[in-house]
């Protein structure tokens, strides 16, 4: 029995008359969201980086040579605010991790690249991030991620 069910436990005896089955699976998620959180940004911080600023690393990383996007770019792929975009970019702008250049294609705007330090800071923080990643789905048989994927990934549909 985990906490989740105790609460379940708890709420069908006080309130039988209510389902609340729906509730085990959303805690569950919440919880296991925590969790995962935890794992994840204690390897990040091992490479100095928090989950903000990995995405904004990784996603310049992951667009291929030369490793660029503009601001409005970033926004789109990380749906984060402006605002909040560029709170990430001072900081990694500040950590020399990449730098900002005039946009060849329209002087008005600016682009957003990694430096040879982000670019290698990212590369070993990816390597780990994946690491991570298998230990904390290793519970799990090669058939069950696949079996919850595919649920998660059909209970995500119906909101995006």
């Amino acid at each position: 029995m985990d906490h989740v069910d105790r609460i379940l436990a708890q709420w069908n005896r006080e309130r039988p008359d209510l389902d609340v089955a729906p509730m085990g699976l959303l805690g569950r998620i919440t919880r296991l969201r925590a969790h995962l959180g935890r794992e994840v940004e204690a390897e990040l911080a091992r490479h100095g980086l928090s989950s903000s600023s990995f995405d904004v690393l990784a996603t310049l990383r992951r667009t291929g040579p030369p490793y660029r996007l503009s601001p409005g770019e970033l926004i789109a792929t990380t749906m984060v605010t402006s605002g909040t975009m560029t709170n990430r970019i001072d900081q990694l702008e500040k950590a020399g991790l990449v730098e900002r250049t005039t946009n060849p294609e329209d002087r008005r705007g600016m682009i957003i690249a990694l430096t040879e330090n982000g670019l290698a800071l990212v590369d070993t923080a990816v390597t780990a991030h994946v690491a991570n990643q298998h230990r904390l789905v290793e519970v799990l048989s090669e058939a069950e991620r696949k079996a919850l994927d595919g649920l998660l990934a059909k209970f995500l549909s119906g909101f995006e």
